[in-house]
């Protein structure tokens, strides 16, 4: 998919020295063709990485789409310049009149907290509200997911006795398209405190436990009709993402075990193994395909439920 974005969003130069295939605006407007709109609402504090690392899965298809990134209003962000986020990034007050074909709503590092502790809860909730009747299907990662399975149906997250940590094995449980060409084991990483759990997402009739791992617990749930995926794990990451976050944590003081099934041998001197690559990228362009182009409606005006 060539994913149109701003020639001078950083993200450009990385992914165009990757050979990934991203076109200017300029040139995406000469086209005659309705390209998907979407919207990223990015909530890590590493906002540049993440950015890249979606940008990425969204480019791998043949599928051409337009995407606004979206940034809390509510929240001062420590990580990122102001600078990149007014010349980059939208709030709600700017995109609540627009449709979206497909939203991603990342993690965030704040599971530790209630969710009405979060300082941009109740923004949060606005843009989950928005999306009800504006966005045709979300994807929810990690504390994201756990949010909008709190806001949506009361799901609740539970603390783990120890950080959920590393790479792990999961399995398909149920066969729907957003799985489709899966491996019967697949990987996939995780880097949380909490949970949310097989029981209560079973008390739903709307959802589905579509996938999950005998270690690190349910990985991907799904509404019935595909209009909310929610993805407990971290395809998006990186080969290096968890390193940084474990010697970040090393050297910070902090109560942190080497990630499981990453480093050869649990040495982290060693350059760990990528197992999830072409997981996540099944993963982004199933739910791009099936979930949103083959289903959302040419004119985004009839979108409303």
């Amino acid at each position: 998919m060539p994913v149109i974005i701003p020639a001078a969003l950083p993200a450009t130069e990385t992914l165009t020295n990757e050979q990934i295939f991203v076109m200017h605006e300029q040139r995406a407007q000469s086209q005659d063709i309705r390209p998907l709109k979407l919207a990223i609402v990015n909530l890590m504090p590493t906002k540049i990485v993440t950015e890249t690392q979606l940008l990425r899965l969204i480019s791998n298809t043949a599928l051409q789409a337009e995407v606004d990134l979206i940034r809390m209003a509510s929240h001062v962000s420590k990580n990122v310049s102001e600078e990149h986020l007014a010349t980059f990034y939208k709030d709600f007050e700017e995109i609540k009149n627009n449709q979206y074909d497909g939203m991603i709503v990342t993690g965030a590092p704040v599971e530790q907290l209630s969710f009405q502790e979060v300082n941009y809860w109740d923004e949060l909730k606005m843009i989950f509200d928005f999306a009800d009747k504006n966005v045709f299907s979300t994807l929810f990662i990690c504390w994201g997911a756990q949010a909008g399975l709190y806001h949506y149906y009361d799901i609740p997250k539970y603390p783990l006795s120890e950080k959920c940590f590393g790479v792990f094995e999961h399995e398909v449980l149920t066969k729907r398209p957003i799985v489709r060409g899966f491996d019967d084991i697949f990987y996939a990483p995780h880097s949380r405190h909490t949970e949310f759990r097989a029981e209560d997402v079973a008390k739903v009739d709307d959802l589905e436990i579509i996938s999950q791992s005998p270690e690190a617990g349910v990985y991907l749930v799904a509404s019935k009709d595909g209009r909310r995926v929610f993805v407990a794990g971290h395809c998006e990451y990186d080969p290096l993402t968890l390193d940084a976050e474990y010697r970040r944590d090393i050297s910070q003081g902090k109560p942190i075990n080497v990630p499981k099934n990453y480093y050869p041998n649990d040495d982290p001197s060693k350059a760990p193994v990528v197992r999830w690559r072409g997981h996540g990228n099944l993963l982004f362009s199933n739910w791009l395909n099936y979930y949103v182009y083959q289903e959302t409606p040419f004119d985004l005006a009839n979108l409303k439920k």
